[in-house]
């Protein structure tokens, strides 16, 4: 291998192995301090996160957001009408529907509880040229689709013994 390969492959396995998960796992920590916080589980942050980016859906559709069979996700609607984040609404296509949409008061809460990243993470991209944004976006993406297709993956085999 030549001195640049050996060096690409460095870099790759840093972002991979280090980086990344790294990241990713101190994201969970920050997620569950925010959950605790707002009284609630880190699958009903996560359910936030969903209808605040997605807006309003079905509760059956929720549960496959979040990773959850449909009775767990009632339960979990119930935490968040509880604790005042989400609230129940026909849906205005289909009255037999409901609707599962976040409260502003949630919305709130949740922009609140985060707000001390956001501030961080807008004074570290200060840094970044426009090309670089450019490029952590892309990655950001591609990492957000490839994360989305081993999701599908992993459901369609149920099986993480025979994983690589």
């Amino acid at each position: 291998m030549t001195e640049p390969d050996a060096s690409r492959e460095a870099l790759l396995a840093e972002v991979t192995t280090d980086v990344v998960p790294s990241w990713a796992i101190l994201v969970v920590q920050l997620n569950n301090l925010v959950a605790e916080r707002l009284g609630v589980t880190d699958t009903d942050v996560q359910c936030l996160h969903v209808l605040g980016r997605h807006g309003p859906t079905t509760p059956g559709i929720l549960a496959k957001h979040v990773n959850l069979t449909t009775g767990s996700a009632s339960r979990m609607i119930d935490r968040l009408v509880a604790a005042g984040c989400v609230r129940r609404v026909a849906d205005p296509h289909d009255r037999r529907k409901v609707l599962i949409e976040p409260t502003q008061e949630g919305l709130d809460r949740v922009t609140a509880a985060y707000a001390g990243l956001v501030a961080r993470t807008r004074d570290d991209l200060g840094e970044f040229g426009d090309a670089e944004l450019r490029t952590i976006v892309r990655f950001m993406r591609t990492a957000e689709r490839s994360t989305a297709a081993e999701i599908q993956r992993l459901r369609a085999t149920d099986d993480l013994k025979g994983a690589p």
